[in-house]
C-alpha cells in the first residue's frame, strides 16, 4: 500500500530456503564479482501479497539453479526500508537484490557506495529499456547509468464513495471532478450533505513523501508531466505549481480537507469521501467502500488520456556487497521476465512496469477490468528526479508545502520559491 511500502511494518524476516550460505557480504572486486556465480540473499516487502509472489518465484530459480540458490527474507524490520537498507549498507551487509528499492533514496544509496550500476552486464541497458521503454529515461542516475531496474507502477487517482456522493445528489457514475472548480463544488456538497466528514483527507504529516499523495500528482497532470526537479532546477515553482498549491490551500481553508492526522484510513472509515491511491487499493476497500475512480483534477480539466500522475513505483537494485553478482543479474532478469511479471500482477494487481502490458497479459485484464486504467496510466507516470540529496529535497518541499498550503502560516507562493531557491542548492550538489 501507499504508505506501507514506505514505512515497514515490526516483522520478523522470514527466510524462503534454509541455504545458510551468506553472499551478501564483502563484493571484493568489483570486476571479479560481475562475473562470479553461486548462492545469493535478496530482500524484498513485506507486503503479504509479494511475500506469497516472492515464495513461487524463489522456488522456480532454486529448482532450476541448484548451485545458485536464493536465500529471500523481508527487509528487516526497522522505522523505514531506506533506514534499514542504508545501515545495510554501511555494515557491508547488504543482500545482493533489494526488490523494494524506493527511487528517491537511489541517489543517497549510491553516494554511500551501495549500488551496482546495472549497465556493467553485458546486454542490460538494452534489456531495462525494451522491458520499460521511453519510462526508462526517469530512472537513470546523473552518470547516465541505472542503478535501479524499473520494476512495479501503483499509478495514483481519485478514489471516491458513490453513497457518499449519490447522498449529496452527485452523479455517482460521472462526477463532476476534472477541474478544480468541479472538485471544490463536489466537495462542498459532500461535506454539506453530511455523507462524510471531510471531501478528502490527505496525511498533514511531515514526511518527506507525503507530497506525494497530493501535491505531486495534480502537479505532474497540470504540467503534461513534469518531473519537480529538471536539469538541475527546480521546476514547482512556477505558474502550474502556483496553481496547484492555490487549489489546495482552498480545500483547506473551506474545510474540506482535515489538518489534524488520522489513526486509520479515512476513507475506509466514512470520514472522508475520495481518496489519492493506487491499484493496490482495490482488494483493500473491495467489501468497505463502494467506490469509483477518476483522474486527478486539472486546472481546464483533461481527457483521461492525456493526464499524468505519479508513479509510486518500487524498483530492484543490485548492491556492492554482493559476491556472486552474475547470478544476481540473472536473477533479476528472471524476476522481471514476462512470467514472473505476469505472475506479479496476478498476485499483487501492482503494474509491472512493461510497455504494453494490456497486450501482454489480456486475459488478465479482461478478467480484471477495474486494473485496465491503472495499466494505461503507466504510460503516463511522473517518478521523482533521480538527483543528488533527494530526500532531503523533498523535505524543503514538504515543509514549504505544509507549513503555507495546509496550515495557512505563510504565502504558498513566496513558500515555493523559497523552498525551490533551497531545492537548487541541494540539486547542485555531488
Amino acid at each position: 500500500m501507499k504508505r506501507t511500502l514506505i514505512s515497514l511494518l515490526a516483522v520478523v524476516p522470514l527466510t524462503l530456503t534454509a541455504c545458510n550460505v551468506d553472499s551478501g557480504g564483502g563484493g571484493g572486486d568489483s570486476a571479479e564479482s560481475a562475473g562470479k556465480k553461486g548462492p545469493i540473499t535478496i530482500w524484498y516487502s513485506n507486503n503479504a501479497e509479494e511475500v506469497a509472489w516472492g515464495k513461487e518465484m524463489v522456488t522456480a530459480w532454486n529448482d532450476a539453479h541448484p548451485d545458485e540458490k536464493i536465500t529471500a527474507q523481508e527487509i528487516p524490520a526497522g522505522k523505514t526500508a531506506e533506514e534499514a537498507i542504508g545501515a545495510s549498507i554501511t555494515a557491508g551487509t547488504a543482500p545482493c537484490l533489494v526488490l523494494n528499492t524506493a527511487p528517491a533514496a537511489v541517489p543517497q544509496f549510491q553516494k554511500q557506495g551501495g549500488l551496482v550500476a546495472l549497465d556493467d552486464f553485458p546486454g542490460a541497458r538494452e534489456y531495462i529499456e525494451e522491458r520499460t521503454g521511453d519510462t526508462a529515461e526517469q530512472y537513470r542516475s546523473p552518470d547516465g547509468k541505472y542503478y535501479q531496474l524499473p520494476w512495479k507502477s501503483n499509478p495514483v487517482v481519485i478514489f471516491y464513495n458513490k453513497k457518499a456522493f449519490a447522498k449529496a445528489g452527485i452523479d455517482a457514475e460521472n462526477p463532476p471532478l476534472a477541474t478544480y472548480d468541479e472538485f471544490l463544488a463536489t466537495a462542498r456538497k459532500v461535506v454539506k450533505s453530511g455523507g462524510t466528514q471531510y471531501a478528502i483527507w490527505p496525511a498533514p504529516s511531515s514526511e518527506f513523501f507525503q507530497s506525494w499523495f497530493d501535491f505531486y500528482p495534480l502537479f505532474a497532470a497540470e504540467t503534461d508531466g513534469k518531473l519537480l526537479v529538471e536539469d538541475g532546477k527546480a521546476t514547482f515553482a512556477g505558474d502550474e505549481g502556483k496553481q496547484v498549491a492555490a487549489f489546495w490551500q482552498q480545500v483547506y481553508a473551506e474545510g474540506l480537507a482535515g489538518k489534524e492526522k488520522y489513526n486509520g484510513d479515512a476513507f475506509a472509515d466514512g470520514k472522508a469521501a475520495m481518496a489519492i491511491v493506487g491499484p493496490w487499493a482495490i482488494p483493500v476497500y473491495k467489501d468497505k467502500v463502494d467506490w469509483g475512480s477518476a483522474p486527478v483534477p486539472t486546472s481546464q480539466g483533461r481527457s483521461v488520456e492525456e493526464i499524468h500522475t505519479f508513479s509510486d513505483a518500487k524498483n530492484i537494485a543490485m548492491y556492492s556487497a554482493c559476491e556472486n553478482r552474475a547470478t544476481a543479474w540473472e536473477v533479476l532478469k528472471f524476476a522481471t521476465s514476462k512470467e514472473q511479471d505476469g505472475a506479479f500482477l496476478e498476485a499483487t494487481g501492482q503494474m509491472p512496469l512493461r510497455t504494453g502490458l494490456q497486450e501482454a497479459y489480456p486475459d488478465y485484464f479482461e478478467k480484471n477490468p477495474a486494473y485496465t486504467e491503472f495499466a494505461d496510466l503507466t504510460e503516463r507516470t511522473v517518478e521523482v528526479p533521480n538527483v543528488p540529496n533527494s530526500i532531503a529535497i523533498w523535505q524543503a518541499v514538504r515543509d514549504a508545502y505544509s507549513n503555507s498550503v495546509i496550515f495557512g502560516k505563510a504565502d504558498p507562493t513566496q513558500a515555493l520559491q523559497d523552498a525551490a531557491a533551497k531545492v537548487d542548492q541541494l540539486a547542485g550538489q555531488s
